[in-house]
């Protein structure tokens, strides 16, 4: 699959669409400086349905399982969904503000949200990856670089790294030496 990112609208041609009401404008004076990298699967574990979609969108079904009690009031999103089979799903323009980084702290600065994308592989801490999942964020991680000028790929940071003690994800078991590889990155001391 081919991405390209629209330089008006913030939309990722070739990426599925489903807009989540969870975002509004960042700042004016505010440049898109990290990516997030972050791991969901709903329920927990589980993969292949669309609650990750209907959660972004506001309407988990609070009654489907036990754990959804505790979230489906909770409104968050991201700007992206990779799903195992590799599928991208876009439920927030990239020049919004999706809500899903939550209370942390990247490259010394708070709110960041306010300057980052939010990635979400579907997955969890105890699971690998997928390749597809890879070959793809491999992919849209590239478009974001070459599409946003102030956007650098030495800046990708996991939820775990930008709210330590809070979160873990993605987890163990993503492979950030062969991420790093593949964008041309040097490894660095935070993942190796």
């Amino acid at each position: 699959m081919k991405y390209t990112l629209d330089p008006e609208t913030g939309v990722v041609a070739g990426a599925r669409q489903v807009p989540s009401p969870n975002c509004d404008d960042r700042p004016s004076d505010c440049r898109i400086n990290a990516v997030i990298i972050h791991a969901i699967s709903l329920p927990p574990g589980e993969f292949g349905n669309d609650y990750i979609e209907r959660f972004f969108q506001n309407c988990l079904p609070r009654d489907a399982h036990p754990f959804f009690k505790k979230i489906h009031e909770v409104h968050v999103s991201a700007h992206f969904l990779i799903r195992r089979d590799g599928e991208v799903v876009q439920f927030v323009p990239v020049f919004k503000r999706a809500w899903h980084a939550g209370p942390s702290s990247c490259m010394g600065r708070e709110a960041v949200n306010d300057f980052s994308v939010g990635i979400e592989l579907e997955g969890c801490d105890d699971v690998e990856f997928e390749a597809l999942q890879y070959n793809s964020l491999e992919m849209l991680t590239r478009v974001l670089t070459d599409g946003i000028p102030s956007l650098s790929a030495s800046n990708i940071y996991g939820h775990s790294d930008i709210a330590p003690g809070r979160k873990t994800d993605p987890g163990p078991y993503f492979d950030w030496p062969r991420y790093r590889l593949a964008l041309g990155i040097e490894n660095s001391n935070k993942h190796a």
